[in-house]
């Protein structure tokens, strides 16, 4: 096959095969297909787009490009969840051991953050002590003895996701649902789970920004778990203003070890998502035969504290200070903390979730590229929620400060973010739809 004749026919909206795809994947990570050919082809597959089928065949030829993990010895069914990402959406430190507490098999590798969405490992290394680079068969022994581990990723998982994912950075190619699809999805199935459960983000702190865009993305990304004999189900939830109260690693830590600890309302919309995620996949797992059956053995773990028991577990077996977890506190050592204020008292009508972690990560929390380092302590802690009255001497939120460097910008970027209005504004949908 000739590399310049594939990137024609896709170039043309023509429909490729297996064996085409493959061959594409595979020149790729062995270098015989060069950066300049795969992103001219990346491209054409934005404007053209791709089949169901060659998708599909995309994703398995990814999977395959590098190393898969068996997790068959594990018992029962391996349950996953991943996130398109967000602002202030600790889900994952949440959802997965309540879980786990309910009978549940959470065997997860996870990534980190970039640009204005954190990454749960992050969130994780906000613990001193924390090693999330573990082997494989400690992996499996915490998830044997624990229900639940989460790690971070291989580097010999999916190396064709990471050279396709660092090209299209930088050639404008990210925001294609065929190329999304397939990167999440061949990433899953590599990691060796049964059954995924999606969250799909919508609004202006998602990658998705509409909600016709996000449900093309689910649908798209169910057809290829079902059709590759995984049970998977997509849950499209709301990111035009951030999910939880905190932004910053050591902070979301803190919130997510608050929420397990029964501090934290059931109606506040974090713990209401963690909620529909974890019935799902209670449900998918065959531990639950309903959403009634799922939430009541979810309300039970969280408020026996078992779920709370499995995240200490998993973190002081992968080497985290158990102090840490006991006095969360402890995480948020910031040398400043800087309360903002609103122009005028009003309502908050209107939040922008990229400009906050955007802002964030400004204040060293996340990472505007590869490779910049983060401080576990600092970030945004939300003080009132979109609807919320403030009034003037009211701060809406607090700046967990360490260096100041960049402190006026992100200042800018949160007073743009959080638009204050005369009137209260209409409510926003947390869960606009759910894709089996």
């Amino acid at each position: 096959m000739i590399v310049t004749e594939l990137i024609e026919k896709k170039r043309y909206g023509e429909e490729m095969t297996e064996e085409e795809i493959r061959f594409l994947i595979n020149g790729l990570v062995n270098k015989e297909v060069e950066d300049c050919q795969m992103s001219a082809w990346m491209m054409a597959v934005c404007i053209n787009g791709m089949t169901d089928r060659e998708t599909a065949d995309l994703t398995l030829a990814m999977m395959h490009s590098g190393d898969t993990v068996d997790l068959s010895d594990l018992p029962g069914v391996k349950v996953d969840k991943h996130s398109t990402g967000g602002v202030g959406d600790t889900t994952t430190l949440v959802v997965g051991p309540l879980v786990a507490a309910c009978g549940g098999t959470v065997a997860k590798m996870s990534g980190r953050g970039l640009a204005h969405s954190g990454g749960t490992l992050d969130k994780l290394e906000s613990v001193p002590g924390v090693c999330v680079e573990q082997p494989l068969e400690r992996f499996k022994q915490i998830v044997r003895s624990n229900g639940i581990a989460v790690i971070g990723q291989s580097a010999d998982l999916d190396p064709a996701d990471k050279k396709m994912y660092a090209l299209r950075d930088v050639t404008a190619t990210v925001k294609s649902i065929p190329l999304i699809a397939s990167s999440i999805m061949s990433k899953k199935l590599a990691s060796g789970a049964d059954a995924i459960v999606l969250d799909v983000k919508t609004g202006n702190g998602a990658f998705m920004n509409t909600l016709d865009e996000s449900k093309r993305l689910a649908e798209q990304m169910v057809r290829i778990g079902e059709s590759l004999g995984r049970r998977t189900v997509a849950v499209i939830t709301d990111m035009n203003r951030p999910l939880g109260m905190a932004i910053g690693n050591g902070l979301e830590m803190k919130e997510a070890i608050d929420v397990l600890k029964g501090k934290v309302p059931e109606s506040d919309p974090l713990v209401e998502v963690c909620l529909e995620l974890g019935s799902q996949m209670l449900m998918i797992s065959g531990l639950a035969e309903n959403k009634q059956q799922a939430r009541a053995m979810l309300h039970e773990a969280l408020v026996s504290g078992r779920g709370f028991e499995k995240l200490r577990t998993m973190l002081i077996e992968m080497g985290g200070d158990a102090r840490f977890v006991d006095h969360p506190e402890l995480l948020i050592g910031a040398s400043r903390i800087i309360p903002v204020y609103p122009e005028k008292a009003g309502y908050i009508g209107e939040i922008d979730a990229k400009d906050l972690g955007l802002a964030a990560c400004l204040l060293g929390a996340g990472r505007l590229k590869k490779g910049d380092p983060v401080d576990p302590a600092v970030g945004i802690l939300m003080n009132k929620r979109y609807g919320d009255r403030v009034g003037e001497n009211d701060p809406y939120a607090y700046l967990y400060v360490n260096n100041e460097d960049k402190l006026d910008e992100a200042m800018e970027l949160i007073s743009k973010a959080v638009v204050i209005t005369d009137s209260e504004p209409e409510q926003l949908p947390l869960i606009y739809d759910i894709i089996e």
